[in-house]
């Protein structure tokens, strides 16, 4: 049975904290924080954890691109400590772009083999009792030793990592809990490419594929009136289509014409070409808006398709406070 969790996004760490323990008080699996160049998921994840008592905690996604892996496992451990063992750490690389302008990374090429160096490294320092780490790989070198015993850790964090195209849901087969799927994930998408990929990956690495926890953000919208529902979810897909590294989900799901339509747009600055670009056939497939009961409805199908159900509330070109009744919206039908 699909667990269900919800996509923070508030604007402040103080309201962020409050969202979280909302969530926890309504019963959903877990509360997620993202990060992006204006919040870090680690503070997030902090403030988060301090306002719940039983939600799991995760990131989806933190940067582990931008941090050394040290850095990674050790604010990993911490915060796992400050939630009393409801951490999962949720780490990608982002695009390549991303990993060259934003953190100053010169080599983003093979970035589903720098994941699968990344996560090991990270485990092996979580275990540091075990003996000093020297690795010499191709993306990280470490030699550490260190100077006084080091307790074991309490528990085994989970860690799952971000993937979109085959080869990085591949890497979460290979070396992860779980894989951390985009807001623009589909059933078909997920049943066609990722399961097999992590599959693939599972088989590599001598691991059972179903050890892997297929999380994906689903794009909701409750109001009212379906139509603005409707509106509200074609603005967001519209954000995320816009970006040609995701052209992978929109050609599985037939939605090849419609994504150029909407590059295109965007190319031009129009953002209200952008938003009439995205189809009614892409609204119905690639999230669910509608009534509180027609999303409730609507989630169902992807109950058994995903593991854990992220419910993500859109945002682009959307008021901040019609932004915040959806996410109320959105806990009292995913409560349990």
């Amino acid at each position: 049975m699909s667990t269900y969790g919800v996509a923070i996004l508030s604007s402040d760490l103080k309201t962020l904290a409050e969202d979280a323990k909302k969530a926890d008080e309504k019963g959903l699996d877990a509360v997620w924080a993202s990060e992006f160049y204006s919040r870090s998921a680690t503070v997030s994840m902090a403030a988060m954890a301090t306002a719940t008592q039983t939600c799991r905690i995760g990131s989806s996604i933190l940067y582990g691109i931008g941090r050394s892996p040290l850095v990674l496992a050790t604010e990993a451990r911490d915060l796992d400590e400050l939630s009393n063992g409801r951490l999962v750490l949720g780490i990608g690389n982002g695009t390549k772009r991303m990993m060259s302008d934003w953190h100053g990374v010169q080599d983003t090429s093979a970035p589903a083999l720098r994941m699968e160096e990344l996560v090991p490294l990270v485990r092996r320092i979580w275990n540091l009792h075990e003996g000093p780490i020297r690795h010499e790989g191709r993306f990280y070198k470490m030699n550490l030793i260190p100077t006084e015993q080091v307790p074991p850790p309490k528990r085994d964090i989970p860690i799952v990592t971000a993937g979109v195209r085959p080869r990085m849901c591949e890497a979460a087969g290979r070396v992860a809990d779980g894989l951390a799927g985009h807001p623009l994930f589909t059933t078909k998408y997920v049943e066609e490419i990722v399961k097999p990929a992590v599959a693939k990956g599972a088989a590599h690495a001598g691991r059972n594929p179903d050890d892997v926890e297929i999380i994906s953000m689903v794009m909701c919208s409750i109001h009212d009136d379906p139509l603005i529902a409707r509106r509200e979810l074609a603005q967001q897909i519209a954000f995320y289509a816009s970006v040609k590294t995701y052209d992978t989900v929109l050609d599985v799901n037939g939605f090849t014409k419609e994504g150029q339509a909407i590059r295109e747009a965007f190319g031009r600055r129009d953002l209200p070409a952008m938003f009439d670009a995205v189809s009614e056939e892409m609204i119905d497939t690639m999230g669910v808006a509608g009534t509180a009961e027609q999303v409730r409805d609507g989630l169902r199908r992807y109950e058994g398709v995903l593991d854990h159900i992220m419910v993500y509330p859109p945002s682009i070109g959307i008021a901040p406070q019609r932004v915040r009744d959806n996410y109320d919206a959105l806990l009292d039908a995913c409560a349990r």
